[in-house]
């Protein structure tokens, strides 16, 4: 059976189109208008292996608050829809990722209830078009339409890019391991009996 979702999110601010398979090869087509948040979600899809074509028109006149936030949204919907009834799946996954001088840790429950905690300061205001500080309110984002819990923290890091870069792709590892099957789980991991 197919883990996918298909998204279209219109408001005055943002029209978004998302196609989103949680078991494919890592292939996306990625057009969000700012190119540094483009290459995130390009990294985010490539090291998870998911399948993902996202089409941003955002008030990027503005500035690009409601196109990286409507963004996170809609993933996370995606994600929500795809995912299914969490039968035989992991529900936790954790990754601690380098790149270069930036070492980020990410781990998330599929639990159902959402919840972000996020440390991490970057050095920049700006990374290429982004703004540095859209990064935490994309993944708040993400986990509230999902509905779960996303912890991520810088270790170390000295370049905004290499640091942000990290924390994408440490959030891609952990969400391939919770959203992976082991055939020891015949129903759901939670003693409740449903997450």
């Amino acid at each position: 059976m197919s883990r996918s979702a298909e998204i279209k999110r219109v408001t005055k601010e943002t029209k978004i189109q998302l196609t989103f398979e949680l078991d494919g090869a890592g292939r996306s087509n990625v057009d969000t208008g700012i190119g540094f948040f483009n290459h995130m979600l390009e990294g985010f899809s490539k090291h998870g292996f998911f399948d993902m074509d996202i089409l941003v028109e955002g008030d990027l006149y503005v500035d690009g608050h409601h196109t990286v936030e409507d963004a996170g949204i809609v993933l996370g919907s995606a994600i929500r829809e795809a995912v299914g009834d969490k039968i035989g799946i992991k529900r936790y996954g954790y990754f601690i990722l380098p790149m270069d001088d930036a070492l980020a840790l990410c781990a998330v429950d599929l639990c159902g209830r959402p919840y972000l905690s996020f440390d991490a300061a970057f050095p920049n205001d700006m990374v290429g078009d982004l703004d540095t500080s859209l990064v935490r309110e994309f993944f708040y984002a993400v986990s509230y339409s999902a509905g779960m819990n996303i912890h991520i923290k810088i270790i170390s890091g000295e370049n905004s890019h290499h640091m942000i870069e990290a924390v994408f792709k440490a959030f891609a590892k952990a969400l391939d391991e919770a959203v992976s099957y082991d055939e020891r789980i015949t129903d759901v991991l939670s003693t409740k009996g449903s997450l």
